[in-house]
């Protein structure tokens, strides 16, 4: 197997703000807005260094979308910051108007996502945005897995011609892909190759799955792990050949189970190549208080669930 260093926990917020100083520093029309959370964002460095370039639009969100909307019909690449919660749901109206129905070159950046943001509960831990924003038609959905891809992605994102969804969380998680690789949106990557079950993950959930396989590899069984970095627009060819080697597959996303990476996936396979598949995922709920690590084991999404199902379809 594969063996990935953990180089440190770094939250992937942190590498939002360092692919965004990065991508203002490689083009000047890269402009930033928030919604008075600057220092949540990592947004602080890019706002010293360019501080003509940098808006904050106080607790006013559906304002900020049409402020960047204004700003990219502009000739600007303006990414909009926010709560995951606030920058999809509380705007989705705005959004779907204003950045996706009118093809704006606006990208969103969501940070405190998932049930990973922890303490303040349910009411800011959203885990319905990707099923918000891939039913927005033309928007792209990045799910980076830690600091170093989080980097890369808000790099592609800026080059990329069109709406971008750019999802990442709070809480520092395990540092441990190459922070030279660059990011391609549409791809998936191969962190480990196997031949007896497929995981696909995304965000957090990709560490969590190479702990599991290399858990699962002591027991003798193989197990690939696919990084699903971008949801939309989905690998198709990487998720069916992978199958088509294993047979059998396990979604794993710190996301509810609708509108998800997993019923991404099992739309795919059922019309290219029947599988079965398990799912690591939220279900039904909504969040609760607890820290990180607490919430995480409580809702299934670590590595010991992961495991299980991989058993559970052998």
């Amino acid at each position: 197997m594969k063996q990935y260093i953990d180089t440190g926990k770094k939250d992937t917020r942190g590498g939002f703000g360092a692919g965004l100083l990065a991508a203002g520093r490689a083009d000047a029309r890269v402009v930033a807005l928030t919604a008075d959370l600057k220092g949540s964002l990592k947004m602080d460095a890019f706002a010293a260094e360019f501080p003509d370039r940098f808006f904050q639009c106080g607790i006013a969100e559906a304002n900020m979308v049409g402020a960047a909307a204004g700003m990219a019909i502009a000739g600007k690449i303006p990414f909009i910051g926010s709560f995951a919660e606030f920058v999809t749901g509380r705007v989705y109206d705005q959004i779907r108007q204003e950045v996706s129905y009118g093809m704006t070159n606006v990208k969103i950046a969501s940070s405190h996502a998932g049930i990973t943001l922890g303490e303040d509960g349910a009411t800011h831990q959203t885990m319905e945005d990707i099923a918000l924003m891939r039913a927005l038609p033309g928007m792209v959905v990045l799910n980076p897995c830690d600091y170093n891809q989080t980097v890369q992605a808000t790099l592609a994102a800026a080059r990329y011609d069109g709406p971008v969804y750019l999802r990442f969380g709070r809480p520092g998680v395990p540092n441990f892909t190459d922070p030279e690789q660059p990011f391609e949106i549409g791809k998936a990557y191969v962190m480990n190759e196997g031949t007896d079950v497929t995981v696909f993950a995304t965000g957090h959930m990709v560490w969590e799955s190479l702990q599991a396989a290399q858990a699962l590899e002591a027991e003798g069984i193989s197990v690939e792990v696919i990084d699903i970095a971008t949801i939309k627009p989905l690998d198709e060819e990487a998720v069916i050949a992978s199958v088509r080697k294993t047979g059998r597959a396990v979604v794993a996303e710190e996301h509810n189970r609708a509108g998800g990476l997993g019923e991404c996936i099992a739309a795919v396979l059922a019309e290219k190549l029947p599988t079965r598949l398990a799912y690591i995922n939220g279900k039904d709920l909504f969040g609760q208080t607890g820290t990180p690590s607490e919430l995480m084991r409580a809702y299934g999404l670590d590595a010991a669930h992961i495991a299980e199902a991989v058993r559970s379809l052998l």
